[in-house]
């Protein structure tokens, strides 16, 4: 399994970059989780739009979602210049109807609501979820494969089922959009030292935050999580990638 990062950013995307997107590769298989500002630009540097296999979205904020009709249209246009291409799934809960029907255009993509109650088979992963702390629905996600795990908390304050979700995990992929001296809980955020904790109660080998604030020194949101948490810590970039 490999993780490779388009977009880390909350909110908005930085200057020439793009906020959250992550490419998921295993067996030759390519997943697409979340698609937010400046991901379809940035995503052709890695892989082109038609060789995406599915798309998986944790939620309808902008910063997850704005680039999902850029992405139909990249497909549309590579069929009118003569790529055949199938249908490309884009899984997404239900919760809200009038964002979940966008993700169906024409033929180019067709909306597929997940049950988070179960745990999917999406090509070689297992995908099970966890609802957040969030404004709105949104859900975290586990994928496993050949023996290993990666969580992606999507955004969400912190909460105690996190810590069982993320059970040694290989990595874990955890918003990380205030730092510690703040309080991220009306937001539904996390802090640094949120992120540091969950990832040292549930045992993780890897703590990747992501989903960064515009300000501050970011350096700080790594010394503060290794105050709670002794294992790596990185900061996402655009295009880390890592080989679990």
């Amino acid at each position: 399994m490999k993780l490779t990062v388009i977009g880390c950013w909350g909110g908005y995307p930085k200057q020439n970059e793009a906020s959250s997107g992550y490419i998921l590769e295993h067996e030759g298989y390519h997943l697409l989780i979340d698609c937010g500002s400046g991901v379809l630009s940035k995503l052709q540097n890695i892989i082109q739009p038609e060789q995406l296999d599915a798309v998986i979205v944790s939620h309808y904020h902008p910063d997850h979602i704005a680039d999902i009709g850029v992405l139909q249209h990249a497909r549309l246009i590579q069929g009118f210049l003569g790529i055949d291409m199938p249908t490309l799934p884009i899984y997404a809960h239900e919760f809200d109807q009038h964002e979940f029907a966008k993700l169906t255009y024409k033929q180019i993509t067709k909306g597929i609501a997940y049950d988070p109650t179960i745990t999917m088979k999406l090509g070689p992963f297992q995908v099970s979820f966890l609802k957040t702390n969030h404004p709105v629905p949104c859900y975290a996600m586990r994928f496993e494969a050949a023996g290993k795990v990666l969580v992606y908390t999507a955004d969400s304050s912190f909460k105690e089922e996190f810590i069982e979700f993320s059970r040694h995990a290989d990595v874990l992929l955890c918003e990380c959009n205030f730092y510690g001296h703040q309080n991220g809980q009306s937001a539904g955020h996390m802090t640094s030292i949120d992120a540091g904790q969950l990832a040292e109660r549930a045992a993780v080998k890897q703590l990747i935050l992501t989903h960064l604030p515009h300000y501050g020194n970011k350096v700080d949101l790594i010394t503060e999580a290794s105050g709670e948490f002794t294992g790596i810590i990185k900061l996402a970039n655009e295009f880390l990638s890592i080989s679990l």
